[in-house]
């Protein structure tokens, strides 16, 4: 697949749906003990953040549509850079509170798209 703003679309939707579907029968004290889980869900919010990174590169009229698209992006920064400050309550919260949210817009600006 070439760079398009489909294509980040689609991995920001594919990391949620995948993140949804491994912690739905899960909950922080897994994410804490675990670090297979917990290796998984960063990786996938790593994904998460570079894939609205590179979308706003390439579209940034796209990526605005994305609520708090520059905090994702931040919390890709720190996924990947500060590793030793990540706060296991703050993923955790991104995970449940703010992924459902992001898919939805994801699915909605790649509908539109097509």
């Amino acid at each position: 697949m070439t760079r398009s703003r489909e294509k980040y679309l689609f991995d920001i939707i594919d990391s949620c749906q995948y993140l949804e579907e491994l912690t739905s029968d899960a909950d922080i004290d897994r994410y804490e003990s675990n670090r297979m889980f917990r290796s998984a869900i960063q990786r996938e919010l790593q994904i998460v953040g570079e894939a609205v990174m590179q979308l706003n590169a390439l579209d940034p009229k796209t990526a605005e549509c994305i609520t708090e698209y520059k905090r994702i992006i931040g919390f890709r920064h720190v996924l990947v850079h500060g590793y030793d400050a990540i706060d296991p309550e703050i993923v955790w919260h991104v995970v449940t509170a703010k992924l459902p949210n992001l898919h939805a817009e994801a699915r909605t600006l790649l509908e539109e798209l097509k």
